[in-house]
C-alpha cells in the first residue's frame, strides 16, 4: 500500500486551511440593529430594511453571519440620529444628508431611493385642490402651510425657503392634512401613495394633490457611528456589490416603480427649491445614482 506524502510547504498550507475554517465557524454573529418603525401601520422604509438585508447577505461569505432586527424603542428620527451617535441602542440609521449629520455621522453616500425622495408629492385635503391649481412657482406656494414630522430634516429645508411649517407626530400628520390645519403634507413619490391608500379609510377627505412635483436634491443615506468604520465599510460593499448584479436596482422598481407610473410625472409642474445643507462631497455628478423623471417615468 503506498503511503501519501506532504511537502512542508503543504502541510503549512493546510494547517492555514484549516486555521481559517475554524475561526470563520467561530466568528460571532453580526448584530445589526436598525431604527424601529413609528407604528404597526408605518411601511415606510420597508425597502430600506430590505436593501440592509441584501447587503449584509452580499457580504456572508467574506464578513460572516448576521442577524439585523429592529430597535425595541420607538424614536423620532432626531432621537434615532442622537442615539446613533452616542452609540446607543441602533448602530444603522437611514435620513437625508446634510453638512451637520456628515461630522458627526459616518454617512456611505449611495442615496438608497437614488434621490426619488427629492421628488415630492403632497396629501392634501380634497379641499384645497381648487388653490393649488394656481400655484406656478415657489412664491405662490410659499403662501401655504407645509406639515411636516417632529425632528424631519425636511423642517429646515422649508424653514429656509421661507416656508411655514407647522411639526407634529407622523400618524397624526394624515389626520391634520385632511381638517387643515396645514396645507400641504409633501411625500416622496415611494411614500405617498401607499400612505394615501394606508389612511384614506380613516380620513376620507384626504387626497393625493393632482398637479405639483416639489423638488429638491435629498439623498437618503444609511448612517453610522463615527467609531463603526467596520460595518460600514461592511455595508457599502455590499451595496456596491448590488448595484453591480442590478439587485439594487430591481428592489428600487418593487417598491417605486408602479408609483413613479401613478405619479403621472409628464403632468405635473416642477416647483424647485433649494437645499442649502447638502454637502460638498454628494456625489450629484455620478448619473447612475440617480432617478431622473425626465426618463425614468
Amino acid at each position: 500500500m503506498s503511503r501519501l506524502t506532504f511537502s512542508p510547504q503543504r502541510v503549512v498550507w493546510v494547517l492555514i486551511a484549516i486555521m481559517s475554517s475554524l475561526v470563520s465557524a467561530a466568528a460571532p454573529e453580526l448584530e445589526v440593529i436598525y431604527p424601529a418603525p413609528e407604528s404597526p401601520a408605518d411601511v415606510r422604509y420597508n425597502d430600506l430594511v430590505e436593501i440592509l438585508h441584501e447587503a449584509l447577505e452580499h457580504t456572508a461569505a467574506t464578513y460572516g453571519p448576521y442577524k439585523v432586527h429592529p430597535a425595541h424603542s420607538v424614536m423620532n428620527e432626531a432621537r434615532e440620529l442622537q442615539t446613533l451617535e452616542a452609540g446607543e441602542e441602533i448602530n444603522i440609521a437611514w435620513s437625508s444628508t446634510s453638512d451637520e449629520k456628515e461630522q458627526h455621522l459616518l454617512p456611505i453616500r449611495i442615496p438608497l431611493r437614488k434621490g426619488l425622495l427629492g421628488y415630492r408629492i403632497a396629501l392634501i385635503s380634497k379641499d384645497e385642490q381648487a388653490l393649488l391649481d394656481k400655484v406656478h412657482d415657489a412664491d405662490d406656494l410659499r403662501k401655504f402651510t407645509i406639515g411636516q414630522g417632529i425632528g424631519w430634516g425636511d423642517v429646515a429645508l422649508y424653514n429656509r425657503n421661507g416656508f411655514k411649517v407647522l411639526t407634529a407626530n407622523y400618524e397624526n400628520l394624515f389626520r391634520m392634512a385632511e381638517v387643515r390645519r396645514f396645507d400641504l403634507f409633501p411625500r416622496g413619490i415611494g411614500e405617498v401613495f401607499k400612505e394615501y391608500d394606508e389612511h384614506v379609510k380613516l380620513n376620507p377627505n384626504l387626497v393625493v394633490e393632482q398637479h405639483l412635483l416639489i423638488q429638491y436634491p435629498w439623498p437618503y443615506y444609511f448612517f453610522f457611528n463615527r467609531k463603526d468604520t467596520a460595518l460600514a465599510e461592511r455595508v457599502e460593499t455590499g451595496l456596491r456589490a448590488m448595484m453591480k448584479d442590478g439587485t439594487f436596482d430591481a428592489i428600487f422598481r418593487k417598491y417605486n416603480g408602479a408609483d413613479i407610473e401613478r405619479a403621472k410625472l409628464g403632468n405635473r409642474r416642477i416647483i424647485r427649491i433649494v437645499n442649502p445643507f447638502l454637502p460638498k462631497d454628494t456625489p450629484l455628478a455620478d448619473k447612475s445614482l440617480w432617478f431622473d423623471p425626465t426618463t425614468d417615468k
